[in-house]
């Protein structure tokens, strides 16, 4: 699992699997965003259903949030600047290669 600390309290990283829930949150993340559409990967990408059931099950916060590659919209903006402000503690985003995260949350703090 590859992360990039962005700031103190939030970091992004590429396509997650529900395997990896447990030690995100033993890594001190409190949230975590999905920001990659279902199926954009294909049948092998698992769901945001399934990633949310690993996520509560390790007791992190979980939000979908997807977003197509090249059209993030002002909406989704607000909506990612929104999620990371409300958390609890530090979040962890993630896409299919962390890049469409990290814009995302760039274009908020403008």
């Amino acid at each position: 699992m590859q992360v990039t600390k962005h700031t103190d309290t939030f970091a992004t990283a590429p396509q997650l699997a529900p395997e990896h829930m447990a030690a995100i949150a033993a890594h001190g993340f409190t949230t975590v965003i999905n920001n990659r559409p279902d199926m954009e990967g294909g049948p092998d990408q698992p769901t945001s259903a399934q990633m949310q059931s690993a996520a509560l099950a390790a007791g992190l916060t979980y939000h979908y949030l997807p977003v197509v590659s090249g059209a993030i919209t002002p909406e989704q903006v607000d909506q990612m600047a929104s999620l990371v402000e409300a958390a609890d503690g530090p979040v962890l985003a993630f896409c299919r290669s962390g890049a469409r995260s990290t814009q995302l949350w760039s274009l908020g703090l403008q």
